[in-house]
């Protein structure tokens, strides 16, 4: 029992975002599924890490459970894009580290970076816009329930015997 290696949490975003790109395959668009799988192999266009930035909140201890989710984090670029990422541990019940990901699409068969194909721009900017829309609706969310709050505070203090 000790802490893991910090080397690890590199190894869960990497993990966790192959899922993620194979499941845009699966799930936001089958039609191209093939296309989505073939991006995480050296055939054709693929993507390659070019940077990752981990800022680690706590040491996770073994044994325990994590999730990693990810997050299209900017605006896409020509050839690139970025992906912020939470790694969760589900012992502690909290934020174990945050990272961010610059991811390049590379043309293997020209040894040189490549466009961000149309099917995943597509799905990106899909992706991009339903992540700007949840975000809204979480902060129109938390407002309510901020003014709920005021709401009941003066109430509370309003009264005589307060």
């Amino acid at each position: 029992i000790g802490h893991v290696n910090n080397v690890r949490y590199v190894k869960w975003a990497e993990s966790a975002r192959v899922n993620w790109v194979r499941n845009m395959g699966v799930h936001a668009d089958p039609a191209n599924r093939t296309n989505w799988e073939n991006l995480m192999t050296n055939q054709g266009v693929g993507l390659i890490l070019a940077s990752i930035k981990i800022d680690y909140k706590f040491p996770v201890q073994f044994p325990d459970k994590i999730s990693v989710y990810h997050k299209i984090s900017k605006d896409l670029g020509s050839h690139n894009f970025a992906l912020d990422v939470m790694i969760l541990s589900e012992k502690e019940q909290r934020i174990a580290a945050r990272c961010h990901e610059d991811i390049v699409t590379y043309n293997y068969a020209m040894g040189a970076k490549a466009p961000i194909p149309e099917f995943m721009r597509t799905v990106f900017e899909d992706t991009m816009r339903l992540q700007k829309e949840t975000a809204q609706d979480a902060a129109d969310e938390m407002r309510e329930i901020d003014e709920k709050v005021g709401e009941l505070e003066r109430s509370v203090l309003g009264r005589a015997e307060m």
